[in-house]
């Protein structure tokens, strides 16, 4: 007789097995595909928003996104398994320390934002092959060096050079002083 986990786990699998669902976490900001059924026809509207709770609980998982609509947030729960989902995609990863961000409800404007996640793009130069006629070429920058003790006094020398220079007016200004100066006599 089988249990009723194994029953949902065999569910998760066929389910997975014929959509793919992204990993995702709270903080991310996620557009989530709807599928809504007006009369006989059916359309997918997008709903996005930022993932403020994830709940892992097999086929019962669940996630709740928030977003702000005309000044008003509006959150909407989803079932993350449920038929009534068409896609999800995660827009951009955002930088949290908790799992839960219920404190958003209360944030407005610029305190509700969240950080973006930036990924580490590691390795040497890569070239793609598109297709047959462009290639594309992304190029890393060469890892930052330490400074050595020479290295910092050296630079210290040239920049206080450069302030020098700055400060140094050009011929045509020391003109328009001496300029000033008779006419004022």
């Amino acid at each position: 007789m089988k249990n009723i986990e194994d029953i949902n786990k065999e569910s998760v699998k066929k389910i997975l097995a014929k959509r793919k669902i992204p990993e995702f976490f709270a903080g991310d900001t996620i557009k989530v595909g709807v599928r809504i059924t007006e009369g006989k026809r059916e359309r997918i509207q997008h709903f996005e928003g930022v993932c403020i709770a994830k709940r892992n609980r097999s086929i019962n998982s669940s996630f709740t996104v928030r977003k702000i609509s005309f000044g008003e947030g509006v959150e909407r729960t989803f079932a993350l398994y449920s038929p009534i989902i068409g896609s999800i995609k995660v827009v951009r990863s955002g930088l949290v320390r908790r799992a839960k961000l219920y404190y958003l409800r209360d944030r407005k404007g610029k305190s509700a934002r969240i950080c973006e996640k930036i990924k580490k793009k590691i390795g040497a130069d890569v070239s793609e092959q598109t297709s047959k006629d462009y290639t594309i070429e992304t190029k890393v920058p060469p890892p930052i060096q330490k400074q050595t003790e020479t290295d910092k006094v050296f630079t210290a020398a040239s920049e206080k050079e450069k302030k020098e220079e700055s400060k140094k007016e050009t011929p045509k200004a020391e003109l328009k002083k001496e300029k000033l100066k008779t006419e004022k006599k």
